[in-house]
């Protein structure tokens, strides 16, 4: 079984979930998400236990995102093709060439950088922790994408 497979499987992502994945809409709403996501966990401060229903409605929207838009047959969009992309990758990870696996290492350690940051923000309440870590996070997710486009391309 492929990384795909494993991961399609475990996500319910089937081949028209992953069209509707690329959806540049689901894509771009993807992101608005991640400081929807930071400003609920930091409302905790204002709303108790109550920042939970928030966080709620963040985590349930990213879960519904690739079933609610239509989905995509021929990836014409920059991020609809990072998708595509992503979904060759999983497939067959030896297929892409070596210069793509290292932006992908790159990627994955600025990602756990971000992450690192964006937790330790939201922990303590330090405003430049929480938006460098959501930063280092988009700015690698973009990076990621551009790169998984360029591999769909020259497949």
């Amino acid at each position: 079984m492929s990384l795909l497979d494993k991961y399609s499987q475990m996500a319910g992502m089937t081949d028209e979930a992953w069209k509707r994945h690329a959806n540049p809409w689901s894509v771009w709403t993807r992101f608005a998400a991640i400081p929807l996501a930071v400003l609920a966990i930091w409302s905790r401060v204002w709303l108790g236990w109550w920042a939970l229903v928030p966080l709620g409605l963040v985590v349930l929207w990213l879960w519904a995102n690739p079933h609610v838009f239509p989905p995509v047959s021929e990836p014409a969009a920059w991020s609809s093709r990072g998708i595509f992309g992503e979904k060759l990758w999983l497939r067959d990870r030896s297929a892409m060439p070596d210069g793509f696996r290292v932006v992908q290492r790159i990627w994955v350690l600025g990602a756990v950088a971000g992450l690192a940051l964006l937790v330790w923000g939201l922990i303590a309440l330090q405003p430049w922790p929480t938006v460098f870590g959501a930063v280092l996070i988009v700015y690698g997710q973009l990076w990621r994408i551009d790169r998984l486009g360029i591999f769909y391309d020259r497949s």
